[in-house]
């Protein structure tokens, strides 16, 4: 009985201190978890400080990032070859960064032209200018890089919080951020003629009429006079017309299979190409310009798209639609025996050119024969040109057409009612007609054809090599057919000049 007694009392003494001992365990269990988890809090706040370091620091990468942006694309689309587009771009930039902010948008960026550079070549390695170099050889400067670090350091400073426990010398990190711009395309169509003349610009002595009058002739073209596109050639009586190779750059080896009717249609349609430039180097060309396949491309600036490849969205009309038939021009007395100047077949010279070209006009020329005149541009005094200069936006000063009887001789043409502008520019009348309601409003100048002006002649073969001497303004008075391309000479640029799609690049 004894025995039975105590057992149960030892039992109870060791469960008691088994509970003892689990209960100083669990509290010292406690005391290691509470220890970790005050460690763990500390690198939790750590880890949460830096993000927040990092986070401000990502935000005015961001920030500075949308500035080179914003200043590299305004000052890229002013960029066209001349002193003044570089200028122009300074100014660009400069007003596109007086619209960006910086500090979570508290701060104005303090902005200087030093982050700009400009180049002939988007290449990271190619030789960047900066403002003052550019301005001084524009030629061929197409792409700019803009970059914050080559502003005021505190642009890109940030005072730390948390990672300056890291170590010393993180109390303060920065950033910076660069962009590249830069012209992708041009506003050139496909197509390439022979220049008639390789020289710029020469003074035309038109002595008929009351006196001589010095008219500017811009590589052998004349403005206002209508040129049958495809019946020219400056160096035999063979017309010569060429497709462009859209798709490979001035000095970069050509394709011929880039001037396959499936290639060439959406370039003629827009009326671009997928290139930065035509001068600058050798295009390729290939011979004969497929106007047969290619015609109702050209043909959309008229709003007509029935059997071509355009569509209205891509290629939309002209503003104004109107056909100037040589059959009834409202604003010339008579009606003209030709839709451009009559073409000439000068055996004497080697030359396949027009009556308005020879000096004098070749004997027994009629007035009706020059076509209709100036419907999109006027013939300009020789004076009002600068060589080396850019064409005033404004355009040259022109001579009016009481001057026909000395520019046009002989064969007087006549002008009767010819508007106050050119019959282009009306937006109502005779001389206008609307796109149809459902391609409304259209775009303005989109009949002008820019067009490649080549030195000729060129090597034989079918695709060739080519050098663009200029890029000539061409105004299509009326659709063009199968067979025909009639436009008005309204003056020559550098291709620079033209403009195309800017973007940014990688």
């Amino acid at each position: 009985m004894d025995t039975q007694r105590r057992t149960p009392r030892r039992l109870r003494g060791s469960l008691a201190l088994r509970r003892l001992r689990g209960a100083l365990a669990l509290r010292r269990q406690r005391g290691a978890f509470a220890l970790m988890l005050g460690v763990a809090m500390v690198g939790l706040l750590l880890l949460v400080g830096m993000a927040l370091d990092l986070g401000q620091l990502y935000t005015r990468k961001a920030e500075l990032q949308l500035l080179a942006d914003a200043t590299a694309l305004a000052a890229a689309r002013e960029l066209n070859g001349t002193s003044a587009g570089v200028a122009s771009a300074l100014t660009k930039a400069a007003d596109a960064a007086a619209g960006v902010h910086y500090q979570f948008g508290q701060l104005p960026v303090a902005w200087s032209s030093a982050a700009l550079r400009f180049s002939a070549s988007p290449d990271a390695a190619g030789n960047w200018l900066n403002a003052g170099a550019a301005q001084a050889a524009p030629d061929g400067l197409l792409y700019v890089r803009a970059d914050s670090g080559l502003l005021d350091a505190a642009h890109g400073q940030l005072q730390t919080v948390f990672i300056r426990l890291l170590g010393s010398g993180l109390d303060t990190v920065s950033t910076a951020a660069r962009a590249v711009a830069g012209r992708l395309t041009i506003a050139a169509t496909p197509l390439a003629v022979c220049a008639l003349s390789n020289t710029p610009a020469a003074a035309r002595v038109n002595s008929g009429g009351s006196g001589p009058l010095n008219e500017l002739v811009e590589y052998g073209f004349r403005r206002g006079v209508g040129y049958d596109l495809m019946q020219l050639n400056p160096n035999g009586l063979a017309p010569e017309h060429f497709a462009i190779d859209p798709l490979s750059p001035p000095g970069s080896p050509g394709n011929a299979a880039n001037t396959a009717d499936s290639v060439l249609s959406p370039y003629v349609c827009a009326g671009t190409l997928q290139i930065p430039r035509l001068q600058g180097g050798a295009i390729t060309v290939s011979r004969g310009f497929p106007l047969a396949s290619q015609y109702p491309q050209l043909n959309s600036r008229f709003d007509q798209y029935t059997g071509g490849a355009c569509s209205p969205n891509g290629a939309p009309p002209d503003a104004n639609v109107k056909s100037y038939v040589y059959t009834a021009i409202p604003w010339m007395s008579t009606a003209r025996n030709n839709q451009g100047a009559k073409k000439v077949a000068d055996a004497a010279n080697g030359k396949l050119w027009t009556v308005a070209d020879p000096l004098p006009s070749p004997a027994g020329t009629l007035g009706a024969d020059y076509g209709p005149l100036w419907s999109y541009a006027k013939a300009v005094p020789f004076a009002s040109y600068v060589a080396g200069a850019a064409e005033p936006a404004t355009g040259y000063s022109t001579y009016a057409t009481s001057n026909w009887p000395t520019l046009y001789a002989p064969g007087v043409p006549v002008a009767s009612g010819y508007p106050a502008s050119t019959p282009y520019l009306a937006v109502a009348g005779a001389n206008y007609q609307a796109p149809s309601a459902a391609n409304l409003p259209g775009l303005r100048q989109r009949r002008v054809l820019n067009v490649a002006l080549l030195a000729c002649p060129l090597p034989a073969g079918g695709t060739v090599s080519a050098t663009v001497l200029a890029v000539g303004k061409f105004f299509m008075t009326v659709p063009a057919s199968a067979t025909a391309l009639t436009a008005e000479f309204a003056g020559a640029v550098p291709d620079q000049a033209l403009g195309g799609a800017v973007e940014l690049l990688p």
